[in-house]
């Protein structure tokens, strides 16, 4: 069974939210997915440049071009070293047949509580991925990103260790990874990495 397949990706917008691997999921999909139809890589918040050919703030006819050559397309405004999000982009992801759209950012780290402007779901989104890395668990509640929040959502101290049940109330909590979600949703536990991190990320999902 393939990602695509166990997280049942629609065609039409996939949203990621979390922590702990958004990237590397989208990028597996990506190229799962590419060989079912036409990809759209972007985001509403602010991203590294996917590997793939990239247009920035492009029209419907320059990705249409784009997809000619290449199945996958990443698409967004240059901001530094980043992407943001490009200014036509429900029209971007009506003109792709899968659009892959992280739309949260948590540094890099496995845990996250999302702020008040967090997460920006795209509208018209068909299902929403809330990823967190298993490497997070076993860890002090101040390691997360927004370490605050997420001691708030999980109701411990910042010194307190996240155990399995705490990282499970965030990815479920409609304040943490379920904030904002109106359509179907599925929870992806990354980075389970050797025995201890795999029970971790069993002990989450039970």
């Amino acid at each position: 069974m393939t990602l695509a397949e166990a997280l049942e990706i629609p065609r039409g917008i996939t949203a990621f939210v979390g922590g702990g691997g958004k990237t590397t999921a989208i990028l597996r999909l990506a190229e799962e997915l590419s060989l079912h139809g036409r990809v759209l890589i972007s985001t509403t918040t602010r991203i590294y440049p996917p590997p793939y050919p990239l247009l920035i703030d492009p029209d419907i006819a320059a990705l249409e071009r784009a997809f000619s050559a290449c199945p996958i397309v990443a698409a967004g405004c240059a901001q530094g070293e980043k992407l943001g999000p490009p200014h036509r982009l429900e029209a971007l992801c009506v003109a792709s047949d899968y659009a892959l759209i992280e739309a949260d950012g948590a540094r890099g780290l496995p845990l996250k509580a999302p702020a008040e402007h967090e997460p920006v779901i795209p509208r018209g989104a068909k299902l929403v991925v809330a990823v967190m890395g298993a490497d997070g668990i076993g860890k002090p509640v101040a390691t997360a990103h927004r370490p605050e929040l997420y001691a708030a959502l999980i109701g411990k101290p910042l010194d307190a260790i996240v155990a399995p049940e705490d990282a499970a109330r965030a990815l479920c909590h409609p304040y943490g990874q379920k904030k904002g979600v109106a359509c179907r949703w599925r929870a992806l536990i990354n980075k389970a990495d050797g025995d201890s991190a795999l029970e971790a990320a069993r002990a989450c999902a039970r």
